[in-house]
């Protein structure tokens, strides 16, 4: 879904009516420059919504029906000139999405000699409102938050590259709410037992991102595990030695074994149409369970790098992590710090189970286990580095006063020695150092997981917690 998924969005100019009489030259003029709003907003992913230029309260009763009826996900109310709030009013209330005024003028700066050089009152007038977007947001903030609507403002100048990044981070964010909102996701078993931190509330996970939550029995999964054949079971290990640096300790029983699990779960993501999945399971005193959950690591792994992202331990929060980095072009690799370098000032970091082989530093090897620490089982297990460069760390945690926050931490994966012992295993450098790292991340009480993504997405990121409405925190 995430590849393909499109972006509503509206835009809609504003000014009033009266002027376009009084400064003949007016209209024209902001609507060129409402044309180069759309062509900037324009792009593969959104399908944009032209609402013109509206200069009536009557207009903006039209504009925000038709908001209603294409379903937009998010609103660009750009000001042109001076509008009045009753204008704005209700086509916001009407389109009841979140709105981000655009607050951008012709050029950085008035040519004031050229315009104390016009020929007449009239004239000067006219050119002085075109560059007066500035001048209502007051009014319309003011009206907005009596009407407790929230808005988003980008302040800036029609040419200029800093806009546009800020408005391409809108979009981006706007994208990721939306593709969580129309997302599946699979709940396969059950929690770790013991892990308080990682138990929540599912309903309140909808609420808060407006994610589909399937319940899915294990039962199912090992049915089609039965039912694959040798010869889907065959082209699926092909995939797995191209795929993967395959170790030569790997014995072929359980690379089959692996394969077959990996068809299964292909096919239990299409029969339910899943965006995302959080398993564990057990599977003691039931032999066919057992050997379906033993090897389901690699193709969790597959699934994650094919836009499905997969989190163990049943870790429904930070599916919803990696969903977001993965909306984002991220990746989005789950992992959970283990151990600190003091000598090197790093943060090792990694974990057992899947393992995001898109962003991985070179090619994913997978080593055989005799014993999965803490589980029930052996098998096949991936062991990868997350690619070296820029990264950040994405956790969604519980918060007290609006359900959810994001807790986000910028730094760089670097090259080292790690652990080879059949994890993700990553060396991790801050720029508040490794115990600053640890002590604020600490602090914001986030589960012990999280999810790792290529670059530095911080700002995105705050701007999708205000578009969901919840809390936001940066450690770095």
């Amino acid at each position: 879904m995430t590849a393909n998924h499109k972006l509503r969005a509206a835009l809609c100019g504003i000014g009033i009516q009266a002027y376009w009489e009084q400064f003949e030259n007016l209209r024209p003029e902001l609507e060129g420059y409402l044309r180069l709003v759309s062509a900037k907003l324009s792009r593969p992913g959104v399908e944009l919504l032209e609402l013109g230029l509206i200069d009536t309260a009557d207009a903006a009763r039209g504009a925000g029906r038709q908001c209603r009826r294409a379903d937009i996900d998010l609103l660009f109310l750009y000001v042109t000139t001076y509008a009045l709030s009753n204008t704005v009013l209700p086509l916001v209330q009407r389109a009841g999405v979140p709105v981000v005024i655009l607050n951008l003028q012709p050029k950085a700066a008035i040519d004031y000699r050229a315009f104390n050089q016009l020929p007449n009152r009239e004239a000067m007038t006219g050119a002085w409102l075109a560059y007066c977007s500035a001048c209502p947001v007051p009014e319309i903030a003011n009206v907005f938050r009596r009407a407790e609507i929230p808005f988003h403002q980008v302040t800036g100048v029609l040419g200029d590259g800093q806009t546009w990044d800020e408005v391409a981070e809108w979009l981006a964010a706007a994208k990721v709410k939306s593709v969580l909102a129309e997302a599946r996701l699979g709940l396969l078993g059950h929690y770790y037992s013991g892990m308080l931190d990682v138990m929540t509330d599912v309903t309140q996970v909808s609420i808060a991102f407006g994610t589909h939550a399937e319940i899915l029995e294990v039962d199912e999964l090992s049915a089609l595990r039965a039912a694959v054949t040798q010869e889907e079971a065959a082209a699926r290990l092909k995939d797995i030695h191209a795929l993967f640096d395959v170790q030569q300790d790997c014995p072929e029983s359980e690379l089959l074994r692996a394969a077959r699990t990996s068809v299964a779960l292909d096919q239990l993501v299409q029969q339910h149409r899943l965006d995302m999945l959080a398993y564990y399971y057990k599977g003691t005193g039931n032999v066919e369970n057992e050997d379906t959950m033993s090897s389901i690591i690699v193709g969790t792994s597959l699934l994650t790098s094919q836009n499905i992202p997969v989190a163990g331990e049943y870790e429904v929060k930070n599916v919803i992590a990696m969903k977001i980095m993965d909306a984002l072009g991220a990746g989005g690799s789950f992992t959970e710090y283990y151990a600190l370098d003091y000598d090197a000032d790093i943060v090792l970091m990694g974990h057992d189970g899947p393992g995001h082989i898109a962003i991985a530093e070179g090619k994913t090897k997978i080593r055989p286990l005799q014993v999965y620490h803490g589980k029930v089982g052996r098998g096949l297990s991936v062991e990868m580095s997350v690619r070296y460069g820029p990264v950040t760390l994405l956790s969604v945690a519980e918060d007290e006063h609006d359900g959810f926050k994001l807790v986000v931490a910028e730094g760089e994966c670097v090259a080292g020695e790690t652990l080879h012992i059949g994890n993700t295993n990553s060396r991790y450098r801050f720029p508040i150092g490794a115990r600053g790292f640890v002590d604020n991340w600490n602090l914001h009480g986030p589960a012990h997981h999280c999810a790792v993504g290529l670059g530095h997405l911080s700002s995105t990121l705050e701007r999708l917690a205000k578009l969901l409405g919840i809390g936001f925190a940066r450690v770095c």
